[in-house]
């Protein structure tokens, strides 16, 4: 059913096209026409102009031939993460491997590919559906904000399956969490720190001393905490005036998540307060808790389906964000299917292609399906 060479090959083509966040145009230049002659109406939203980009959200829509069906839509993420210039890869038995110069691109070309697969057999082998959309976005990398700015005018789908996730393939992602990100901005007093440091008031060490006191990494089984970024000073003799601290805090529960970012703040504001620095905090969220049930038709069409092509599906509750956590906060229901790729935003990542073909049969199989075939 899947052509398993065909499949490899757009995979392959797919990642040879540099397309990091905020330049996937050269992508989306290949992907639109591919559509088109897969029988697609295809547009592209302004999505890019919001964040700055060079193109927007692909959206692809194509017409069912089942009246009463489920109207779908398959989505994966047109950008990467860095490093891609000079991208190459080599193959290892089953094994599409980077080369370990940069990522190879599996996330998420492989989900990509995978669609485009299943819509290609749909086609050749006349499938009955119903209403299809596949839509593949921009700038999910840096903060989903090509499912953010999507224009949801034009989708008109019920359920979404949402092809970026790596191993086990075939699972699907029924819990997300809420995630917020803290930037903190500390304000001390510069001074000689030679001549006369007493004279000043660190603000590297007033966010030392808050870090130091903080409850970070894995926090409970929902909930989880970072400071990934400190930055601040001048010269290595100055005592220095400022200090910006990034952070992050994510949970299933938005009750622990509140608890957790309190206790943050707490941290920074009394270590600001015993150094007499001042300070400032932001806190935003970037997107919401979902909690989707084996109930949710989009999951049970998911499970369906694993189990057509002979996956056991797994429900998973994943500690990460994705356009599914956008996709539901709209109130369109959204799961995320594991493609199989493995060791994702780094130079050891890769895909083995018997579990790469089953996303593509998994495809077809939620087609069909939603379409009570």
């Amino acid at each position: 059913m899947v052509d398993r060479q065909r499949l490899v090959d757009t995979f392959l083509r797919l990642a040879a096209i540099n397309s990091p966040n905020g330049d996937e145009k050269a992508l989306a230049d290949v992907l639109e026409p591919d559509l088109r002659a897969l029988g697609f109406e295809v547009v592209r939203d302004r999505a890019g102009e919001k964040v700055k980009g060079t193109t927007g959200n692909v959206i692809a829509s194509k017409k069912g031939s089942v009246p009463g069906a489920v109207p779908i839509m398959f989505s994966a993420h047109m950008d990467t993460v860095m490093p891609t210039e000079k991208w190459g890869y080599k193959m290892e038995g089953d094994l599409i491997r980077s080369t370990g110069e940069t990522i190879l691109g599996a996330d998420d070309k492989a989900g990509i590919a995978a669609i485009m697969e299943a819509m290609r057999v749909i086609g050749e082998q006349g499938v009955p559906h119903g209403d299809i959309q596949v839509v593949f976005s921009i700038g999910e990398e840096s903060g989903l904000f090509g499912a953010k700015h999507m224009d949801y005018s034009l989708i008109s789908s019920k359920c979404v399956f949402v092809y970026d996730m790596g191993k086990p393939v075939g699972c699907a992602v029924i819990a997300a969490p809420s995630h917020d990100n803290i930037v903190a901005r500390i304000r001390g007093k510069a001074a000689h720190a030679g001549a006369r440091p007493e004279d000043g008031i660190s603000a590297i060490a007033a966010a030392g001393k808050a870090i130091a006191n903080m409850k970070l990494g894995r926090i409970d089984r929902e909930t989880t905490a970072n400071i990934g970024i400190i930055s601040g000073g001048t010269a290595r003799n100055v005592v220095p005036e400022l200090c910006e601290v990034k952070g992050e805090a994510r949970s299933r529960s938005d009750e622990k998540l509140d608890a957790q970012v309190q206790h943050m703040l707490e941290a920074f504001h009394e270590a600001a307060a015993e150094m007499g620095a001042g300070i400032e905090i932001e806190v935003n969220r970037s997107y919401h808790a979902y909690r989707l049930s084996e109930k949710d038709e989009v999951v049970r069409i998911a499970v369906s389906a694993a189990r057509r092509v002979g996956i056991e599906p797994e429900l998973h509750e994943t500690g990460g964000g994705s356009d599914a956590s956008i996709f539901n906060a709209r109130g369109l229901p959204a799961t995320v299917i594991g493609v199989g790729y493995d060791k994702a935003h780094s130079t050891d990542e890769c895909v083995p292609i018997s579990d790469f073909v089953k996303s593509a049969e998994m495809a077809v199989a939620i087609v069909q399906v939603a379409a009570g075939n």
